[in-house]
């Protein structure tokens, strides 16, 4: 028992020591931006909704792609990130108008111009913030270290690892906050200014 634990011991200061000495292999990653292509549907639920206002569903992609270096090392190897290509905005938007409104009629044609001007909410947010995106994306991905594994079998999880670590970087959370306050405020200020009066002409 004693011979097991001295043997875990030494093995976890070898590789902390060799995941010290992957340090000398940071580098300060080019980051990439861009945001995903999207769509949008119009759909009219079988469920009652009100009748003279739709509704707008977003999805907001947030996907990291990183470019690492593999040095060999210490018998292992050093994983360290060299670029990170990241994807975030929305994907999909999902218009959902009352069917009792005919696609087509004067009432239906109305909401559904209203509700793109929530789709507009949704991509201006992310076109204003982009500078602000490219930041916490790149301060989350320099804060990642090398990490040592042992084997070339542990480098997808080394990679994984700190593809987690990314997204959990308070920048990152932050930006997200960020991004979800802003499309709530813009959002309430469509509706506040909204006069209805296309609406109210058919």
């Amino acid at each position: 028992m004693l011979k097991s634990f001295i043997f875990l011991f030494f093995a976890f200061v070898c590789v902390n020591v060799y995941a010290d000495e992957c340090v000398r292999y940071k580098m300060i990653p080019n980051t990439k931006i861009t945001t995903p292509d999207y769509t949008k549907t119009v759909i009219q639920p079988i469920e009652p909704m009100d009748k003279y206002h739709g509704n707008v569903v977003a999805t907001l992609v947030q996907d990291f792609d990183l470019v690492v270096d593999v040095i060999a090392a210490n018998g292992g190897y050093c994983i360290a990130i060299k670029n990170i290509d990241a994807e975030i905005g929305y994907s999909d938007f999902e218009i959902k108008i009352d069917r009792s409104n005919i696609p087509g009629s004067c009432s239906y044609n109305a909401i559904l111009n209203h509700e793109k001007k929530h789709v507009g909410a949704y991509l201006g947010v992310i076109d204003d913030l982009k500078s602000d995106l490219k930041s916490s994306v790149f301060n989350a991905a320099n804060s990642v270290m090398p990490i040592f594994v042992s084997s070339r079998e542990d480098i997808e999880g080394a990679i994984e690892k700190m593809n987690l670590e990314i997204q959990s970087h308070p920048d990152v959370i932050l930006i997200k906050q960020k991004i979800n306050a802003a499309v709530e405020i813009r959002n309430k200020r469509i509706d506040q200014n909204e006069d209805n009066s296309e609406l109210g002409s058919c």
